[in-house]
């Protein structure tokens, strides 16, 4: 498969009121294509670092007006890669007006919020955080074959075969590959957000997710306070079979 090359419209990176969750389910193609679009309305570079003070900075990325988000991505900078991959997620929701006003209040990032919980302690955990939450929402499906992907689907890429707390790992939204290559946009080491081509021989392990049920976040509301599995992944060590299991991978 050739890489497959993206061409959007700019767009104004300020989420949309709605008064109500979306009654009508939104093609799996419509959120994949609202996520490239976030992608395009967000800075360039900036810089990478994964240290806890980056991470709070997220939280000045956004504000919420009246349950409303208004985004500031340029206030994120440095940047990490799950945290750039969670804004456009965030985008994304609200340009389909899949999620209501009245779940903004728990898609905010808390300073120094743990793995594992609330909504973006799950997506930042080591491991299939991103997967997980996901499964556990009932939004979309995880899978692991390249023929199946397509432009606009979250993946996760480990680095090693470890998975959890000794992991080493990239969360990114995929653009495209062929038989040599990956291409995908993030918060990429060392220049920060923009988009990245790596041999897919670095890739040894990868996990693609794509939310095709988008109106089903407003689920948000009724997770527990956090997920202990998760929670586990940023010192325990975990097996394939597991994460299969608890994220319904397909293959």
């Amino acid at each position: 498969m050739r890489l497959l090359p993206v061409f959007l419209p700019t767009i104004a990176f300020a989420l949309l009121a709605c008064s109500a969750p979306s009654q009508i389910a939104i093609q799996a193609s419509d959120f994949n294509q609202a996520t490239l679009q976030a992608i395009t309305a967000m800075p360039k570079g900036g810089g990478y670092s994964g240290s806890d003070t980056t991470k709070n900075k997220l939280s000045l990325a956004y504000r919420l007006e009246e349950k409303d988000l208004i985004f500031s991505p340029e206030a994120a900078r440095p940047s990490f890669c799950s945290g750039a991959t969670y804004l456009v997620f965030l985008k994304a929701l609200q340009s389909l007006r899949a999620s209501p006003p009245t779940e903004a209040q728990n898609l905010v990032v808390a300073n120094n919020q743990k793995d594992g919980s609330g909504v973006f302690g799950r997506w930042n955990s080591n491991g299939p955080g991103c997967a997980k939450l996901v499964h556990d929402l009932g939004c979309g499906s995880n899978f692991t074959s390249w023929d199946k992907a397509q432009p606009g689907d979250f993946l996760k890429i480990w680095w090693t075969d470890k998975i959890g707390g000794q992991e080493r790992g990239h969360h990114v939204v995929y653009l495209g590959h062929d038989k040599q290559s990956v291409r995908f946009w993030s918060s990429n080491q060392p220049n920060g957000y923009g988009e990245k081509t790596i041999p897919r021989a670095d890739c040894k392990r990868v996990l693609f997710t794509r939310i095709n049920a988008p109106e089903k976040a407003n689920k948000v509301v009724s997770l527990p306070p956090s997920d202990p599995w998760l929670e586990r992944m940023l010192r325990d060590d975990f097996t394939w079979a597991e994460v299969k299991k608890k994220c319904r991978v397909q293959d």
